[in-house]
């Protein structure tokens, strides 16, 4: 079994070329959840959300979020009542956000609900909330703390902020299966997510950091030289006081990473780095990256027998 790390959409796509390798039933993927949000009375997990669409043949590739060919009549409809809402839900996509905040209202928790979406959905691979607890990623402005969706979503990106602070529980626990996870697979893939907003939280939740320091694994950079793939990463990582490059995602990774694989482009020089292509613009590059990452896992895998 592969276990990666997930958020955003750097992972997915990374996960798109890897289910051409391997059956899904061998993936697992721990993901983040301090981007979830109650949205409308019914409960929002964006990054769940896209890995289960992928595993389901659901998936926007176009986008890389939300369900492929949806319609969004109750989202423009809802426009003329009280202005709406910030983030586009398709009408599918809405339906699986009241079914989990039901289960949720009923009792369960979101690995409970996260599973039992998976089932409904046909999905074989192992899809895992970091935590069963509240986390919620902010970032700090002028005006006070404002949720990433909307930093993100309704704002663009393009608002000053200073900071980078999580709110919720102190000090999340990772779920047992999640931990299971991590400990149980052949190796660990960090994908080339956001190391902010994607993949911090996931570390930050106890047990996890442990766990990946008796594993072997393998970290993708989401940096091409200054800059990311896609996304916010640099203006957040700058935020949180780390270098937004390769380097400064290789030194929040560094105490457990074991290949760090960065792109042939990348004009930053971490020592020790593998160089790849990991620019994935289409399914076939993905896969190819997955081949290379899987020789990485194979031959470690051989000296260790």
């Amino acid at each position: 079994m592969i276990s990666f790390l997930s958020g955003g959409t750097g992972t997915p796509k990374l996960l798109r070329g890897m289910r051409n390798l391997i059956n899904d039933d061998q993936i697992a993927v721990v993901v983040n959840t301090a981007e979830d949000m109650w949205i409308s009375g019914n409960y929002m997990s964006p990054d769940i959300d896209t890995v289960l669409y992928l595993f389901a043949g659901l998936l926007n590739t176009e986008t890389w979020w939300g369900i492929r060919g949806d319609t969004f009549a109750t989202h423009r409809f809802l426009d003329q009542f009280d202005g709406g809402e910030f983030v586009a839900l398709g009408d599918k996509d809405r339906a699986v956000n009241i079914a989990r905040a039901r289960m949720l209202w009923n009792g369960a928790t979101l690995t409970e609900a996260t599973a039992a979406l998976a089932k409904t959905l046909g999905v074989e691979a192992r899809v895992l909330p970091m935590t069963d607890a509240e986390v919620t990623t902010y970032v700090e402005t002028d005006s006070g703390p404002m949720h990433f969706q909307e930093y993100w979503v309704r704002y663009r990106g393009e608002v000053d902020i200073d900071g980078v602070v999580r709110l919720g529980e102190e000090h999340p626990r990772a779920t047992p299966a999640a931990i299971a996870a991590i400990k149980e697979a052949d190796a660990v893939i960090v994908g080339p997510s956001n190391p902010v907003t994607s993949i911090s939280p996931i570390l930050e939740c106890e047990g996890v950091r442990e766990a990946l320091e008796e594993q072997f694994v393998i970290a993708v950079s989401p940096f091409i030289g200054d800059r990311p793939v896609s996304g916010p990463a640099a203006a957040l990582m700058e935020a949180r006081g780390m270098e937004p490059s390769s380097a400064g995602t290789y030194a929040l990774y560094r105490d457990f990473v074991d290949v760090f694989v960065q792109d042939v482009r990348d004009a930053c020089e971490v020592p020790g780095s593998l160089r790849l292509d990991t620019l994935m613009s289409n399914e076939r590059k993905a896969e190819a990256l997955a081949w290379e990452l899987m020789a990485i896992v194979r031959s470690a895998r051989q000296k260790r027998v």
